[in-house]
């Protein structure tokens, strides 16, 4: 009895020290893997060091990238590498080159620049020379220029995005009823955008008119940067209710659609200077229409705007005529068709010449006073069959309408942005 006592002690003593051996051993590897994880994890949360360099005026890519301990080298082989791409040498005034580097070796990682609202190009430099060389290789700057990589990617500014709904009442004009209302005049500028087609902002607006609209705001960060794409709008003039819609048909057919599916971009735009120089509040002071096919015989409407405007064609076509005209003083003709022919007086200069091919929205010269003008405007004519005929008044058939197999879904699609406009 007393030798399997002696026994059983053993082989618990035994045990026990086991016990203790892996207790030890396991609590010094959890110690270990918890260092090791809180040292990653440190790793991933420290940041690579940033520069943001802003582009002022006479600021060159490469005196930038030297500001930042570049080698004119690595900047030359960077501006080589995104050429295909983008030429930073185009970098623009007011827009910044933001840097990355590793924050431990301090060497460049990354360039990333705007190019415009919609996309970025981004540029990624990889030194390979450690995973690919060894102390015995012979040739290792041969190595080096071999395993350097740049990538040179443009790729959609990742905006986070916010509906939001406007709406405001017309008492002087559209552009002051958006200021009253806190409303970014870029937003109201997009928002005429979509209605060219349909209403002269220079002629048709009326007091007590009203616009209501929904939009997209853009974030970066959580600090907004700028109105996106106009979703849906609704615009009532002097009683009579126009409404559009965004919708993506297909890859050939997008972009804004009445209530019943209809194009509103239609063959001409409504008037060959833009809202945003029409516009009181912009850059023209008082504005006129002078009266049409009336007595006088001006068959014309003037569109008055500071000198050196902007002159758009208001449809697809050839100029025909792009020089000195007597009293028209400078004048542009534009043959859009068989049937339709528009004419443009009184140019300071010309951006066009006879010739030309000119697309809708095209600047073809700019408002000045030449010929038989007492001050900066534009005479603007349109011509029917060779007739003069009212621009104002004229019916054109709207572009490409939604196909009947589509319109289920834009109905379904557009449901929620009647309901949300009080349709």
């Amino acid at each position: 009895m007393t030798k399997k006592i002696t026994y059983l002690i053993i082989f618990l003593l035994i045990l026990l020290s086991v016990i203790f051996y892996f207790s030890k051993y396991k609590l010094s590897t959890l110690s270990t893997d918890k260092k090791l994880s809180e040292e990653n994890k440190l790793a991933i949360e420290l940041p690579d060091r940033q520069e943001l360099l802003e582009i002022i005026q006479g600021s060159t890519f490469g005196e930038l990238m030297n500001k930042s301990g570049i080698s004119p080298v690595l900047s030359n082989e960077i501006y080589k590498a995104a050429l295909d791409k983008y030429d930073l040498a185009k970098i623009k005034v007011g827009y910044f080159l933001e840097l990355n580097f590793n924050k431990d070796s301090n060497e460049f990682k990354q360039l990333t620049y705007k190019i415009d609202t919609e996309n970025e190009i981004v540029i990624n430099y990889k030194n390979n020379l450690n995973e690919n060389t060894s102390s015995t290789n012979k040739n290792a700057s041969s190595t080096n220029e071999l395993t350097n990589s740049i990538e040179a990617d443009i790729i959609p500014i990742n905006y986070d995005i916010k509906i939001v709904t406007k709406k405001a009442a017309i008492e002087t004009s559209m552009y002051e009823a958006a200021l009253k209302n806190n409303i970014d005049e870029r937003a109201i500028i997009a928002l005429a955008d979509t209605f060219q087609w349909t209403i002269d902002f220079a002629t048709d607006p009326r007091v007590s008119d009203t616009f209501k609209f929904i939009y997209e705001e853009r974030y970066l960060d959580g600090k907004y940067q700028m109105p996106g794409k106009i979703l849906a709008g609704q615009y009532i003039n002097d009683g009579k209710k126009y409404e559009i819609y965004y919708f993506k048909e297909n890859d050939t057919n997008s972009g804004y659609f009445d209530e019943n599916g209809n194009s509103v971009q239609k063959m001409f735009l409504k008037a060959p200077v833009s809202f945003k120089y029409i516009s009181s509040g912009f850059t023209t002071g008082q504005r006129y229409v002078e009266a049409f096919n009336v007595s006088t015989g001006h068959r014309a409407v003037d569109y008055a705007a500071i000198y050196g405007t902007p002159i758009r064609a208001v449809g697809d076509g050839t100029v025909i005529f792009a020089s000195y005209n007597g009293a028209y003083g400078n004048m542009v003709k534009i043959r859009h068709n068989g049937t339709y022919q528009t004419n443009y007086g009184h140019m300071s200069k010309f951006a066009v010449k006879r010739g030309n091919k000119v697309k809708q929205g095209d600047i073809i010269g700019y408002v000045g006073s030449t010929g038989f003008s007492t001050g900066p405007h534009v005479h603007f004519e349109m011509e029917k069959n060779g007739i003069k005929i009212n621009p104002l008044t004229e019916i054109l058939p709207p572009g490409q309408a939604i196909e009947k197999n589509n319109r289920e879904r834009f109905f379904a699609e557009i449901k929620k942005w009647q309901e949300e406009l009080g349709k």
